[in-house]
């Protein structure tokens, strides 16, 4: 049964860069018991305002939205794009700024070797800079990355890239977010660190801050039952 404090409303989950509904798989079921809950498809163009307008297009006229990393940057369109249809919004793991000339020159080499069949070695390089260092070895949880990587493929991969090398700068537009925020980071997010966090919830009037412990940016599935905890106490508010 839908919890009755939050009246039925529908969730919608934007995943990251390179990942897929999996991202999410520990929150559904918790999140479902407050209304329908919706993976957004994320992969179909290279702009982050396109991508925006095409889950707008596809979502409920209502609804609570939560984004992880790159998915926060299409959260932030969103709220630009059409405010008045999200209820709550929680924002995982990610940054309000726009993108530096280092950071993109970072992501040039891992975009050439996914043009040039090497895709499978850009996801397996990546692991071990977005997850806590004590998960290095966890088999199982690479496994869950790589198979993310592949269900995206490369073509997705290179449009998510240029996205977010050209995602806009979101910070001038924290101040005017009304609705309930939860916003969430892991304590060694190195992909987007807890500072970040700090920025968005200080500008964000009303929002929760939580820092997830022993835990790097790929907060949802490193410690799902942490997170999970978080974004229902999220949907109560």
């Amino acid at each position: 049964m839908p919890d009755a404090s939050s009246d039925g409303l529908p969730v919608v989950l934007v995943p990251g860069l390179n990942c897929s509904a999996r991202l999410y798989a520990e929150q559904i079921p918790a999140l479902w018991r407050f209304g329908p809950v919706t993976v957004a498809d994320h992969t179909r163009a290279d702009s982050i305002p396109e991508i925006a307008a095409q889950i707008l297009g596809a979502a409920p006229p209502r609804f609570a939205l939560a984004g992880l990393s790159m998915g926060g940057y299409i959260a932030f369109e969103i709220m630009r794009q059409a405010p008045q249809r999200v209820a709550k919004l929680a924002l995982l793991d990610t940054g309000a700024r726009a993108e530096t000339a280092e950071q993109t020159e970072r992501r040039r080499a891992p975009m050439e070797m996914a043009r040039t069949g090497r895709f499978a070695e850009v996801a397996e390089a990546s692991f071990e800079f977005f997850v806590h260092p004590d998960r290095y070895g966890d088999v199982a949880l690479k496994a869950l990355v790589m198979t993310m990587a592949e269900e995206n493929g490369v073509e997705v991969y290179l449009r998510q890239q240029r996205a977010i090398m050209g995602r806009p700068e979101s910070r001038q537009s924290l101040s005017a977010i009304r609705c309930p925020t939860l916003v969430l980071v892991g304590e060694q997010d190195k992909g987007t660190p807890v500072e970040l966090s700090q920025e968005i919830a200080a500008a964000i009037g009303g929002s929760r801050l939580v820092v997830i412990p022993a835990c790097g940016h790929l907060s949802t599935i490193e410690r799902p039952a942490a997170v999970t905890r978080a974004m229902v106490e999220w949907m109560q508010s």
